[in-house]
């Protein structure tokens, strides 16, 4: 039984119309139709809403209950549907943590641009020359390690579109 299946099996079993049974959830009767029919799948927060106000198992809703085993070539939407949905989660996690390093390396790098402008030199009474000669190189590496990470960041974002939809976007067919 597929989860559209389920879902239905659930609300018809607690004698209730679409439109009813939306709104128990909080969303449309367009979103239960759709689950039904196969066309869309739920988010996890309304998969456990469903489980706790109709007193299903997350198992039995999820994976199709009793017989939890897949048949070999048999296909459990729901069940994938979470594991990408999981998988998607931590690869923008990692995207942002991604970006958030590269922004923070390349305002460090300005910082110390700008320090380093700022900065006096001076030669004392030694005649030895005081300067923070460190900064202007330090600036650059923070510069280019930022870009690189955005740059990095960016090509795994278009590969990864790559690998999802077989092509780099709307303008990379």
């Amino acid at each position: 039984m597929e989860f559209g299946e389920r879902v239905k099996a659930v609300r018809t079993g607690a004698g209730l119309t679409q439109e009813q049974f939306a709104s128990r959830l909080g969303v449309t009767r367009q979103a239960v139709s759709n689950w039904e029919n196969g066309r869309n799948l739920p988010d996890i927060e309304v998969v456990i809403a469903i489980s706790q106000t109709f007193g299903v198992s997350l198992d039995e809703l999820i994976l199709g209950g009793e017989d939890m085993t897949r048949k070999t070539g048999e296909q459990n939407d729901m069940a994938d549907k979470l594991i990408r949905d999981g998988s998607e989660g931590r690869w923008m996690r990692m995207s942002l943590t991604m970006s958030i390093v590269g922004a923070v390396l390349i305002v460090v790098a300005a910082v110390l641009a700008v320090v380093a402008e700022i900065s006096v030199s001076y030669v004392d009474a030694s005649g030895m020359l005081h300067e923070d000669f460190w900064l202007v190189p330090v600036s650059y590496a923070c510069a280019a390690a930022g870009v690189l990470v955005v740059l990095a960041n960016f090509v795994a974002q278009l590969r990864r579109r790559k690998r999802l939809t077989g092509s780099y976007g709307p303008l990379g067919r």
